[in-house]
């Protein structure tokens, strides 16, 4: 073995210390009886499974369009049924352990073919009950295979080697094997703080009784709670001292007070938008910028905005603090709108507000409250007498194509009906010609 690299020499002499046990368990009749012990072991673990499963699946079936936490339990306890046969062989070999050892003084044998059923059931678990994507992956290179090592009896070894090989990086240090624990752990915690997160989400948007301003504010509290809690729960399974964490932490507030201004206030910006709820989700807004549209997500840096022709504007939240906002749907959703039109000067003008308000006001969408239709002579043009008619609706007007067409529909139909003309500009044309020239001039370009 004479250079050889140190990492093949230890591999074999682990090959021959695991060929030399297993030469020893091959002629030792106390291990022949530890292996008819586990043979037994799984053979009673399997006929009771084929008893058991057929009996436990309905009662852990739920009846066709449940829904709840009870439902997703007994879902996930069904999926769980393959589990059975692993682990009751556990308990029996478990059992039978204590007998062997009780007997020969020995059960190396018996606690090998525990680690084994583990090992069988670490992977029924995370090829069948799993269904997560990212647990099926974390459980397939990380749980298989630390119950691989586990069964082979060298997990004590591995650990013990990890802890000892030590990472500093300045005033912080941590071995090899907090790291990989750091690693996994933060990656179960925030995994679990995703989920813990959708959950409360969606629990606190079917709040009704809360305003809608109200139930964001508390889904992003609810959001740093949970990542805030995972943080420093995973700095404490790694070991990290959290005062090195807080020193972190003010140097990070430096830079965010230096460099990340804007971020910093559109952050506090969302803040004081949810505290206040004069906008929320479902608003119709109008920004001093031009920028109109429905809220339909309001985040921690800016508030998106849908336009009636389905495009999305992301708007920074510290626009909505500095500057003049027009919102149409804080006082309520019903709004005022006006359609002009014009009428012939033969007319008898005293007659329209009549005709265009009983016109107007039979639309369905026309609301009596507060107001009803109103009709005003707004002036008189150079060829027809100007008139507009006021009303309220409940809703946004979609660009002018929503509520305003139906309403000239009425008002070009009520005047057909009473054969009142609605005039386009005329023009009266002069033609001025020169004056004809006088005889004498005539007779003299004659002559000439």
């Amino acid at each position: 073995m004479d250079g050889q690299p140190e990492i093949v020499t230890k591999l074999s002499l682990w090959l021959q210390q695991a060929g030399d046990i297993a030469m020893g368990w091959l002629l030792s009749p106390a291990a022949w009886s530890q292996f008819a012990l586990l043979v037994g072991a799984f053979i009673a673990a399997r006929m009771i499974t084929r008893r058991l499963q057929p009996a436990l699946a309905p009662y852990l079936t739920p009846p066709e369009g449940k829904a709840g936490l009870t439902v997703t339990a007994r879902l996930y306890l069904r999926r769980g049924l393959p589990l059975l046969l692993p682990l009751l062989a556990y308990a029996f070999t478990a059992m039978g352990e204590e007998v062997t050892r009780s007997l020969f003084g020995s059960g190396a044998v018996i606690a090998f073919g525990k680690r084994i059923f583990l090992f069988l059931a670490a992977r029924i678990f995370v090829n069948e009950v799993l269904t997560d994507p990212f647990l099926r992956l974390l459980g397939r290179y990380v749980l298989i295979p630390i119950a691989a090592i586990y069964a082979l009896g060298i997990l004590t070894e591995i650990t013990t080697r990890l802890e000892e090989t030590i990472i500093s990086l300045g005033n912080i240090r941590f071995s090899v094997m907090a790291l990989i624990r750091g690693l996994i752990a933060g990656s179960l915690l925030f995994w679990l703080g995703s989920w813990s997160n959708r959950q409360s989400a969606d629990y606190i948007k079917k709040q009704e009784e809360l305003r809608p301003a109200t139930r964001e504010l508390a889904v992003k509290a609810a959001e740093v709670m949970i990542f805030g809690a995972a943080f420093l729960l995973l700095m404490s399974i790694m070991g990290i001292d959290l005062t090195a964490v807080a020193v972190l932490g003010g140097a990070l507030g430096v830079g965010i007070g230096l460099g990340l201004q804007q971020i910093a206030a559109n952050f506090v910006s969302g803040i004081i938008l949810l505290v206040e709820g004069q906008t929320t989700v479902g608003d119709y807004v109008e920004l001093d910028g031009g920028e109109k549209g429905t809220i339909i997500k309001m985040t921690a840096r800016a508030c998106v905005l849908e336009t009636f022709d389905g495009r999305w504007i992301v708007v920074p939240n510290e626009h909505f603090i500095t500057t003049r906002v027009v919102n149409y749907s804080d006082q309520g959703s019903a709004n005022r709108y006006e359609a002009a039109f014009s009428v012939s000067y033969d007319t008898d003008i005293n007659t329209i507000p009549d005709i265009i308000e009983e016109a107007v006001g039979r639309l369905p969408f026309v609301l009596k409250s507060p107001d009803g239709p109103d009709c005003e002579l707004r002036g008189f043009g150079e060829s027809s007498v100007d008139f507009a008619v006021e009303y309220w609706v409940n809703g946004i007007d979609d660009g002018k194509n929503r509520f305003g067409s139906p309403v000239l529909f009425a008002i070009w139909n009520a005047l057909k009906e009473h054969d009142i003309e609605m005039p386009f500009p005329q023009r009266v044309v002069h033609l001025k010609q020169d004056p004809a020239p006088p005889a004498k001039s005539r007779r003299s370009k004659a002559e000439a």
